[in-house]
């Protein structure tokens, strides 16, 4: 298969594939994780104090998150209950096998809000690592545990976590698409856009402000942007032929995108505010799927320019590009990691579409998957997850994946299959 004829089908036939959800409801994931690193962190995570009456489990939803991440192992608390005033028995929660525990509380106010808190203990060394509170209304508890998640994270591992950004995707039901905005764990998804044409290819803007997305109702590929908080958007790119493939600058200033307004499909700059695009690739092969990296000083994309799909790079203002890929003779979709150490890709081996990751210093090249239909990789805030769209059972579904391959948890669908999926950035 070319890469002509891999593009036209991401834009027209994959679309028919996108998952289906019609309601919130069928818009909820089932988090499975599997798999276990070599080092995780045990940590006891007791029911919180008055959740069972709370619209939301706070302790379950820390707890998936904290095992999704790879850096944690749950420890049965075997029945033991605290809250964050409690005083624990750090010997106790030792024996358990617990290095960590998280105890907390949720509280109904007179307004009707929860009141939810947390404390964190280091049992091994029986430190108070310090606590949280946020009050929030019912429809916030979910961002509440996901915040809580992060702050535990954060202190035991040094690093930021992830936990209360948000991914956007894809889904079809029938004949209309929708293009979803929910939590990192697909949960609480938001219609941000509903059509009876295709939509694809979402990606955020550096703040978190700004989805752009192509969309078809023109009976063409056309590029907009999505303003995610007022819901509103605005065209990016409408020119002759096709538009397709956005990706932010680091700097939000400006997008890059493939455009074929001069008979073949080459990549150009776009101002974020509009006007002339300038063109950044000058060849008579088709070069697409741009991205950049985090620092903004290189622009990676797709070209078949040698023949078969590889992955190159090139300055910010275009040049001459340097091929990347060598291994394989179909590489695809590159994804670069905010640390700037990593490029995720799709690479065909054997007819299968399968997730690859490239040490970008050393140049060395893992396969982190064991399915057959991988698409659109999308690296974490924090550079530790790796976000894809795959097929298993028949049925699409979104996965997150840590850099080794060895844990492995899957966003499935209520009904119907998802797509095209793209981590958003930490919120400012």
């Amino acid at each position: 298969m070319n890469l002509q004829r891999r593009s036209a089908l991401k834009a027209l036939s994959s679309a028919t594939l996108l998952a289906a959800a019609s309601l919130p409801a069928l818009a909820q994931f089932r988090v499975e994780v599997s798999g276990i690193g070599l080092t995780q962190l045990p940590i006891a995570l007791p029911a919180f104090k008055g959740e069972a009456q709370a619209p939301q489990k706070i302790s379950a939803i820390v707890k998936a998150d904290l095992e999704r991440s790879g850096m944690f192992r749950s420890v049965d608390p075997a029945g033991l209950q605290a809250d964050e005033t409690t005083q624990l028995d750090a010997t106790a929660w030792r024996q358990r096998g617990a290095d960590s525990v998280a105890t907390g509380s949720i509280t109904t106010l007179a307004d009707g809000r929860f009141d939810v808190r947390v404390r964190l203990w280091d049992v091994v060394r029986s430190q108070d690592l310090g606590g949280q509170s946020h009050v929030v209304s019912a429809g916030d508890l979910r961002l509440a545990a996901h915040r809580v998640a992060d702050f535990i994270y954060e202190k035991i591992t040094g690093e930021k976590g992830i936990f209360a950004t948000r991914i956007a995707y894809v889904t079809k039901t029938g004949t209309r698409f929708n293009l979803w905005v929910a939590d990192s764990d697909g949960e609480n998804a938001q219609s941000a856009l509903t059509s009876p044409e295709p939509i694809i290819s979402p990606s955020w803007s550096p703040t978190g402000a700004q989805l752009a997305y192509v969309s078809f109702e023109s009976r063409k590929p056309v590029i907009y942007s999505h303003d995610v908080s007022t819901g509103k958007r605005r065209l990016l790119a409408n020119f002759k032929g096709s538009n397709s493939a956005p990706a932010w600058s680091p700097d939000g200033r400006q997008l890059v995108a493939t455009l074929s307004r001069d008979g073949g499909s080459q990549i150009f700059a776009i101002d974020a505010n509009g006007g002339e695009p300038r063109r950044l690739t000058q060849s008579s092969s088709i070069d697409t799927e741009p991205t950049y990296t985090s620092d903004g000083k290189s622009i990676y994309f797709v070209s078949d320019r040698g023949g078969a799909p590889q992955i190159y790079k090139m300055a910010p203002t275009g040049g001459t590009p340097q091929r990347v890929t060598f291994t394989g003779s179909y590489n695809i979709s590159p994804a670069l990691s905010h640390d700037g150490r990593w490029m995720a890709y799709i690479s065909r081996v054997g007819g299968a579409f399968k997730l690859h990751l490239m040490d970008l210093t050393s140049g060395a090249i893992s396969a982190i998957t064991d399915t057959s239909a991988d698409e659109n990789p999308s690296f974490s805030p924090n550079s530790r997850l790796v976000l894809y769209a795959t097929q298993q059972q028949g049925r699409e579904a979104l996965m997150t994946s840590t850099l080794d391959g060895k844990i492995k948890a899957r966003l499935s669908g209520a009904s119907g299959d998802i797509r095209e999926p793209d981590w958003g950035p930490f919120q400012r």
